[in-house]
């Protein structure tokens, strides 16, 4: 799904490239302009259009061109505004709900002076604001521009040549390359957004926290109980620790609510269930060579051996510093995180998607224990080592960790070992039982246990642990999570006597929600049924270019015109999408017909491929007369000539509902080549 998809954006940026070069022109400007700047990551699109310079596809010098002119442009309209608005225009929404941003922006211009319009580019945040307080400040245009202009000419070349060398680097492992490169955009996503929510978690959820803590304390004091009294100890405001108890406990409730939907969901089989299988094939279609190298290499450094290696080490450090606390609470948080965890897996019993040789209380999946421990591991020392940091140091080491952590889990998932709801609510379970025994450490007062000397123990540990795990195990893991490539197969007798029902009978999105129902299977090749599909009168519809594309935001467009909207099944993109528009339907409208492959074959003299396939009606509405919307419906009728097609044998069942706007029954036909007769 995901490579067919970014195959399907490539090909049509190399048949637009104009189109690239005016988005990338539009993210560098876009990245200037103030508020949006802070929060568009235009960074990110601008170097993930600059890594297919090698491909051919978009050309180095008017991406270049593009990149600069955004910026300077950019920079020049936030000069302009604070210009021409002054300082009416920071109290004007949206600045006006960011002043802790707005401050640091003027405390970096008063610091830097002409300088800041140059170095802001550079700095993420500010660089949206410097410009606007530039203006506001009555600078010379000719000084601002010199600093624009050439700030623009090096930011550009900066961003874009490390991503074309990254892109020809990734060129080197051959049809290889574009799943390991999507492999990495995913990842860099999935932190950047753990990243963001973290912030935003702190920057919102703190002062929530502190307003529910005064009013919690003042009903402690009103009470005199003792739970009140307790209260008053534990959440005193005039103690240091009680900021960090106060991030704990929103943690601590943000993930325990976390962890029960998830499961809730794993218990009740809910949409979250339901998406797991989507999941899973969508990334099991990434998997490369490369990337299994590196996978795997990931998924050890978080095994058990390594984990009580790494354990072990910082606890004899933590005796060896008489740091007598930190170790039983060290103990406490790893060994609690790995007991509590095989609890829950073993009360649920859950089995993993795939058999690789797990035994015992292993063999069960929910929730993931490589994502818990680790978690715990190495969120618990962070923590530890931040305890005697600087605060400005705090965040990149926490990130650090985290991400450490996510890449073990992501490993998982990737590797096909664990669902993603297990590494959901492993990562949700072992973020609980981190923010208990933290908030607990740090009701009382704990001597220095010298975090530099920590940090290097740890990584010491993990090198030497980790390394030695993968050099002793990486060729029998090689062969233990291999990619499964045997395809499942029935006969095809039994499929065509009954053995349909036992395949999926709706539309499963990759968000877990169910959609229409399968009303085809189809055993046989693919072009053959598409060469009678076309003979019958189907078409197939128009790509997704440019003009087609204009159409749905047109009120006089032909639904025979109109590029059909991909849908997802088993976390692929239809293999087939064909089109057919009734004469002078009133409202406009066309029936749509999707097949997707069922990862399944069958075999009845011969092996052929099963397809699931879908067919929906769309009717188109034209408000205003300025776009076009569609509507969709299910049902029967929708394919008469099915059961008179030359060279098939059909058959049609029945299967029971509710499928979404249908209830009670709906019609599945079955299709397969009619077996040649014998000669006489």
């Amino acid at each position: 799904m995901v490579t067919s998809f970014l195959s399907a954006v490539t090909g049509f940026i190399a048949a637009h490239p104009g189109v690239a070069y005016a988005a990338v022109l539009l993210l560098a400007l876009s990245e200037s302009i103030p508020f949006f700047g802070a929060f568009i990551p235009g960074t990110a699109g601008i170097l993930a259009i600059s890594a297919l310079v090698p491909s051919g596809i978009v050309q180095l010098w008017p991406l270049l061109v593009a990149a600069a002119t955004g910026a300077i442009v950019g920079d020049g309209l936030s000069f302009w505004i604070g210009h021409h608005y002054h300082r009416a225009i920071l109290e004007r929404w949206p600045l006006n709900r960011h002043q802790d941003l707005v401050a640091r922006s003027e405390t970096f211009f008063a610091r830097h002076g002409d300088k800041s319009v140059f170095i802001a580019r550079f700095t993420p945040g500010v660089r949206a604001i410097v410009p606007v307080l530039a203006g506001m400040s009555q600078m010379s245009a000719r000084r601002f521009y010199f600093a624009n202009v050439l700030s623009a000419l090096v930011w550009a070349p900066s961003h874009i040549l490390p991503a074309v060398f990254v892109g020809a680097a990734f060129s080197r492992f051959g049809s290889a390359a574009k799943p390991l490169a999507i492999l990495v955009i995913l990842f860099v996503v999935l932190v950047w957004l753990v990243s963001w929510l973290v912030r935003l978690a702190v920057r919102r959820g703190v002062p929530l926290i502190a307003n529910m803590q005064q009013k919690f304390l003042e009903r402690a004091a009103a009470s005199h109980s003792r739970w009140g009294r307790f209260a008053l100890e534990f959440l005193d405001p005039l103690r240091p620790e009680t900021r960090g108890i106060s991030l704990l406990l929103l943690m601590l409730v943000a993930s325990a609510w976390l962890f029960f939907g998830v499961l809730e969901d794993v218990v009740n089989g809910d949409p979250l269930v339901r998406a797991d299988t989507a999941i899973y094939s969508a990334l099991q279609e990434l998997r490369s060579p490369p990337g299994d190298v590196i996978m795997l290499a990931i998924t050890e450094l978080g095994d058990t051996g390594v984990v009580l290696a790494v354990t072990t080490l910082v606890f004899l450090w933590l005796v060896w510093r008489r740091a007598w606390r930190a170790a039983t609470f060290w103990m406490a948080a790893v060994g609690g995180a790995s007991v509590l965890n095989t609890v829950v897996k073993v009360t649920l019993h859950r089995a993993r998607p795939s058999e690789a040789s797990y035994t015992g209380w292993s063999a069960f999946s929910f929730p993931s224990g490589h994502s818990t421990v680790n978690l715990v591991l190495y969120g618990f020392l962070a923590f530890l080592i931040a305890r005697e940091l600087k605060p400005n140091w705090r965040f990149p080491v926490g990130l650090a960790a985290l991400t450490f952590a996510i890449s073990i889990a992501f490993s998982r998932l990737y590797l096909g070992v664990h669902w993603f709801s297990d590494v959901i609510g492993g990562l949700a379970f072992g973020t609980v039982w981190l923010a208990v025994v933290a908030i607990f450490y740090l009701r009382r007062d704990v001597p220095r246990i010298g975090a530099l000397g920590l940090a290097l123990v740890a990584g010491l540990a993990l090198a030497l642990a980790g390394g030695t795990n993968v050099y002793r195990h990486h060729a029998r893991d090689t062969a233990l999570y291999a990619k499964k490539t045997e395809m499942p197969a029935m006969a095809g007798e039994d499929w065509w006597s009954g053995g349909w029902r036992q395949l999926p009978s709706q539309r499963i999105e990759l968000t877990g929600e169910t959609e229409e129902p399968f009303t085809i299977q189809w055993a046989g090749d693919l072009h053959a049924i598409e060469g009678r599909l076309l003979a019958a009168g189907w078409r197939v519809p128009p790509p997704w270019a440019s003009l087609q594309t204009l159409g749905w935001l047109s009120g006089g467009a032909s639904p025979a015109d109109l590029p059909v909207v991909p849908h997802l099944a088993f976390g692929q993109l239809p293999a087939l999408t064909l089109i057919r528009v009734p004469g002078e339907a009133k409202p406009p409208s066309r029936v749509v017909l999707r097949l997707w492959f069922a990862d399944l074959q069958v075999r009845d003299g011969r092996t052929s491929p099963l397809w699931l396939g879908s067919i929906v009606e769309e009717e188109f509405s034209r408000p205003f007369s300025l776009m076009t919307v569609s509507r969709q419906r299910t049902g029967d009728g929708m394919m008469p000539e099915l059961p008179t097609m030359e060279g098939l044998d059909t058959k049609s069942a029945t299967r029971s509902g509710p499928f979404g706007d249908l209830d009670g029954e709906v019609k599945v036909f079955l299709l397969r080549d009619r077996p040649s007769e014998p000669a006489h």
